[in-house]
Parts: C-alpha cells; structure tokens; sequence
C-alpha cells in the first residue's frame, strides 16, 4: 500500500478517535469501547473494505497485530507501574497480590469448566475440549489495566476503604499471570493434554513469576541508578531513555525465560517510586505515549475483527455464557475467596471489587496469540473473546460509578480548577496543588487589592493574567473582574469547595441571561403575530 494513503487513513483514524474520546467522556461511555468502534467503521467490513476491493490488500494482519500490540501492552504496564505509588499499594501489598495471582487462577478455573459442562450438556459445541474450555478462560482471567486506569481517571472517582488502590495493583499485576495461564495452555491444546503433567504446569508458573519479579526489580534498580548518574547534554532524551530500558527489560526478561509482563510492571513500579533527573517530564512524557498506545491498540484490534462473523449462534451463544458465568460466578467467587483472610472488608467491599472485573484490549492480545500460533478454532475465540470484552465494557465499565454510590463506596475528590492560562508543574515531591482562580465582582465586595480577597488559608498567588499580560503580584496589586489567578494550595478541599461555587453561580448567571432571552424573544414573536394580524 502506498505510504501517503497509510498515513492518511491512520491520521483519519486518529482524529475520529480523539473525537470519540470527547464524546464518550461528556456522556460517560468508556474511551476505549469508542476507539474499538472507530477501528471497526474502518476495519474489513467497513471503510476498510475499500481497500480489499481495489485489490490493494488491507494493511493488517496477525502477525503485525501481535507484535504492536505486545508494545502497546508493554508500554501501558510499565507506565502503570510508574504512576503507582508504593506508598498507597504497601497496605494492600497482600490483597493486590493474592487477588493478582490466585485470583486469576480461580476465576480461569471456574469459569473453564462451567463453560464445558455447559456445551456438554447442551451439546453446543461438541467439538469443545476441557483445554480449549480453559484456554478461552484463561485469555479472559485477567482484569485489564488499560481499561481499569482509564475508566477510574476520566471518571475522578475514588472509592472508600482503600479499594482503589487494590484495583489498580490487581490490574497491573495480573497480566502476567494470564498470560502464563494463556501461553501455558496454547501449549496443552497443540501438544495434547496427555504430554504436559500437571506439575509441569505448576513449575513454568512458578519460574516465569519469580524470574519476572526478580528481573523487573533488578534492571529497574539498574536503570535507576543509570538516570542519576548519567549527565545528558540534551534534557529531551533523558524520557527516551527510560523507553528505551522499558523495552529492554521487557525483551531480556523474555530470553531469560521470565515472564516479560510481570517484569515491565515491577521495572516501571521501582522506576517511578525513585528520584531521577527529569522525572516530572519523564512521567508527561509516559502519560502521552499510554494514551497513544492505547489509540493504536484498541484500533488495531478494532481494524482486526469482522462484524459479520460475530453475529454467529456458534460465537453469540459462548459469549453469553462466558460473560454472564465471568460477571456474575466465576469473578465474585475469586474475589470472596482471595479477600476471605482479610476481615476489614465487608460484603459490599467484596461485590465492589467482584463488579470492577473489566475486560480490554489484552484478552484479545491472547486472542491474536492463539491465532498466531495456529491453535484449533482460534477464529471462533477471537470472535467470543472480543465479543465478551465489549459486553464487559458496556455493562461493568458504564455502571462503575453507579454501583459505587449504589453501595455507598464512591468518595468524590476534591476537583480542582484545571490550568488552562498556566502552564506550571510542581516537583513530585510538593504535596502541594497548583490552581487558578477567575476573579469576579463578587469576590472584590471589600476591595479589589489582591489582600482584600477572601483567599483559603494556606493558599498563596504567585502570577497574575490580565489579557494577554502576566506579572507577579504583591498584596497592594489591584486587580480587575476577570484577572486569572495562578495559586498554589495545601488546602485542596477547601479550594474545590470554592470552585465549585463559583462553577454553580456561572451556571446560574448562564441561566437567567438564557430565561432573559427565551422571554424577550417569546414577547417579540408574539408581538409580531399580533401586529400581522
């Protein structure tokens, strides 16, 4: 295919998913199901089917498939890592981790063999073996990061009692375990179950975890101390860098028979909890290249599937069972029985944590694998598994915050006004929070010096906009209604309660002068017909 016309289909696709981004978050439907759907308008059955007609050949295929998506992956692990604060993680070490590993284990157990008694029984599929029953399982065990980091961020939403904190370790830390399970069984269904013992399943689980966690660690800590000591003469490489030992990591874990996944989590976990140069940087640097790894992910998989094979009794009917057993047993079981040994959670902690079981992009990555490696029906499973990770999207992702204040869990944090005159970042270290402030009328009613301002405590003004004009002001400075304030606070709650104030009194003056009008033009209207008449 000609370049020109790759990158113009690839720019279109961008754009249409940056716009279903905006979109999704103003009516609450998860980012990612949005680029899933722009990647499939422009898949085979779609647009795509342009470029198949022409004979031109279409621009994707397994291979390529897995080898992105395995660096998108790689990438949005390790960036996890890097964002997750060990500080928050270290007193739900146990819970995060148990859930991560023996969570996984029993969610693809029971759900495994549920589904092939259940085929059994109805005689759906008689083709169904117990290790193709527990491969389908096994690609779908896992919660997925991607879609647990986003949902929760572009929601805002926190949740009582720590379980935030546990979810996101979970999601993090629970690929590698899947993907142990997944390529574990890929090897029983094309080698036969008589030829793999169960203990040597047991022991490849074992080393792969291990050697992951031990790797991840020790490059990590490498990497680190390289950062410190290596003196860059350009600061815009210092983030290159860090990519480039994330996907080093990733690959010598690989070859020393540890589980890469696991590996770039813990590496990007130790990375982003040390001080470095050009850390502040490093992370909106990390911040940008997850988003866009996430757009290429999901669209590829998106350009990858054909509608019209889904639509399917031999596909709708696993996805159904799958989806309703995963959802509503096998997960909530997994999550009873891990959080068991920990007794300050209660039943309505447990059902939150059993509901927040999303599905995303790296079920169908295990998917693509299958593929790849020529496993029976592997086209049936692609299909099942992007058709279950979608319903997981649509019923679990778009009702997270539902339930949360359904169960009474959900904590609203306080919301800062976002920068949008300023462009500052403060050190990691400062727990402080940058801000800014509109100056009104109404805050000016005892004098329009910056001292007679009714300011939080602890909260101070640093730079002043007027127009297109900045300067830094002192407390006889005076301003005038509609200066924009740069502050920076301890007070956050404070600070957001007063936001939030002046937020409703905008809407309020939005709404009188729309009623004002409404009612001039009502009055106007009606003149006119009666003078016409």
């Amino acid at each position: 295919m000609q370049v020109e016309l790759v990158l113009l289909v690839l720019s279109m696709l961008f754009f249409f998913s940056i716009i279903a981004d905006k979109i999704g978050y103003k009516f609450g439907v998860p980012a990612l199901l949005l680029f899933l759907t722009v990647g499939m308008l422009f898949g085979p059955d779609g647009i795509g089917r342009i470029f198949n007609d022409d004979g031109v050949g279409y621009m994707l295929n397994v291979s390529s498939a897995e080898a992105l998506s395995s660096v998108a992956l790689c990438v949005i692990l390790f960036s996890g890592g890097m964002d997750t604060k060990l500080r928050d993680i270290n007193p739900v070490m146990a819970q995060g981790v148990t859930l991560a590993t023996l969570g996984v284990l029993i969610t693809a157990a029971v759900t495994g063999m549920i589904v092939y008694y259940i085929f059994g029984w109805m005689n759906a599929l008689a083709t169904v073996s117990v290790a193709s029953a527990l491969l389908m399982a096994s690609t779908l065990s896992s919660t997925d990061s991607a879609s647990v980091f986003s949902i929760m961020r572009t929601n805002g939403i926190n949740f009582k009692h720590g379980l935030r904190p546990i979810l996101e370790l979970e999601s993090g830390a629970n690929d590698p375990m899947a993907y142990v399970l997944t390529s574990t069984m890929i090897g029983v269904c094309l080698s036969g179950s008589a030829e793999v013992s169960g203990l040597t399943i047991v022991q490849d689980i074992v080393v792969q975890l291990v050697m992951g966690a031990v790797l991840g660690f020790a490059f990590g800590k490498g990497v680190v101390r390289l950062m410190r000591e290596v003196q860059l003469a350009n600061e815009s490489l210092y983030p290159i860098m860090v990519l480039t030992s994330c996907i080093f990591i990733f690959s010598m874990a690989y070859f020393l028979k540890g589980n890469p996944y696991l590996a770039v989590y813990v590496g990007g976990l130790i990375i982003g909890n040390s001080k470095f140069t050009r850390k502040r940087q490093t992370k909106s640097f990390f911040d940008g290249l997850t988003w866009l790894s996430q757009l290429v992910m999901f669209l590829m998989l998106g350009l990858l599937v054909r509608p019209s094979e889904l639509f399917h009794l031999q596909v709708l009917l696993p996805c159904f069972i799958i989806s309703v057993v995963m959802i509503f047993i096998s997960r909530p079981l997994a999550v009873l029985l891990c959080m068991a040994p920990f007794r300050q959670y209660n039943i309505k902690d447990k059902m939150m944590l059993g509901w927040v079981g999303l599905k995303g992009a790296v079920p169908i990555i295990f998917a693509i694998m299958c593929l790849a490696e020529g496993v029976e029906h592997a086209d049936m499973l692609f299909n099942v598994v992007f058709l279950c990770t979608l319903v997981s999207l649509l019923v679990q992702g778009t009702t997270i915050t539902r339930v949360a204040r359904k169960l009474d869990l959900a904590v609203d944090p306080p919301q800062l006004k976002r920068l949008e005159h300023f462009d500052i970042d403060l050190p990691e270290e400062i727990e402080s929070s940058a801000t800014e402030i509109e100056v009104t009328d109404d805050m000016m009613l005892g004098g329009c010096r910056l001292r007679d301002l009714q300011i939080p405590s602890h909260t101070l003004v640093i730079m002043v906009r007027r127009g297109e004009d900045f300067f830094v002001p002192s407390g006889q400075s005076e301003l005038q209604a509609g200066d924009q304030l740069l502050v920076i606070t301890d007070n956050d709650v404070e600070m957001a309660y007063q936001y939030q104030q002046q937020m409703q009194a905008e809407d309020e003056s939005q709404w009188n002068i729309r009623l004002l009008t409404n009612t001039k033009d009502f009055f106007r209207d009606l003149w006119k017909k009666i003078t016409k008449n």
